[in-house]
């Protein structure tokens, strides 16, 4: 079982043709603020898995915390609580004047720099598992830079359901008014993995994942949320060795 999932890993991405390189900077940036009318409304809808990561949180307890793909920091307004908040995202100019930069501790452009300053008790994502072409490697990695009580919060867009293909036509019909281009082509660039995948993928590296679900069930939600703890720390190891990296 372990071995026919981690075997469709690494994935690569479909070449994005030139009148969508022309204008992803762009259109990432608007996404991000919630410029356009339906990424405002997705954007409201979406802070539901905010909520979900920052869930476990207690006043005045302190916990150490890494971020993947921390973006615009916009999970930071959902995190209050004192403690070590590091980050990693790769495209600095997201955050660097982002409101609550001076919370972030650490900023890394990979996990792997990470190492040096775990572990934490907790290692959040929202919105980030989808498009990670190498996402065993990043969870194995993330598995290892937990504390032994510590978990990995993983909020996803229910990526591969009839519900979520339905939304993204929504959001479709305003990037073709806008760009005269089909949204569908975006997504196939940015969305490399679906909930299903993202969800086997955690079930290898974790004994336990709790999964909570923005809609009925998993098949008819919206958004999807897992709680990930007690760590399987020798298929993390042999993966990330099998990869030719140090653990």
């Amino acid at each position: 079982m372990n071995e026919t999932i981690l075997s469709a890993y690494p994935k690569t991405r479909i070449d994005l043709p030139d009148e969508y390189k022309a204008i992803y900077e762009k259109h990432y940036l608007a996404n991000r603020n919630g410029q356009y009318k339906t990424t405002s409304i997705s954007q409201r809808l979406e802070s539901w898995m905010h909520r979900q990561v920052a869930a476990d949180l207690r006043p005045g307890v302190e916990v150490s915390t890494l971020e993947i793909g921390a973006g615009t920091l916009n999970q930071l307004p959902y995190e209050q609580h004192s403690g070590q908040y590091d980050i990693i995202e790769p495209f600095r100019v997201l955050y660097e004047t982002a409101p609550g930069r001076e919370r972030i501790r650490h900023a890394f452009d990979d996990i792997s720099e990470a190492k040096a300053y775990g572990p934490y008790d907790r290692i959040t994502n929202v919105a980030v598992f989808e498009h990670i072409m190498d996402l065993p490697l990043v969870v194995a990695q993330s598995a290892l830079l937990l504390k032994p009580e510590g978990t990995l919060r993983v909020a996803i867009p229910n990526e591969g359901t009839p519900l979520w293909k339905l939304g993204t036509k929504v959001t479709g019909h305003e990037f073709k008014k806008r760009y005269g281009l089909k949204y569908e082509t975006l997504m196939r660039y940015e969305h490399v993995n679906t909930a299903a995948d993202i969800e086997a993928v955690l079930q290898v590296f974790f004994a336990q994942t709790r999964c909570r679900v923005f809609g009925l069930c998993k098949s008819l939600g919206f958004y999807r949320f897992y709680e990930c703890s007690s760590p399987r720390l020798k298929i993390a190891t042999d993966l990330i060795q099998q990869r030719g990296m140090s653990s």
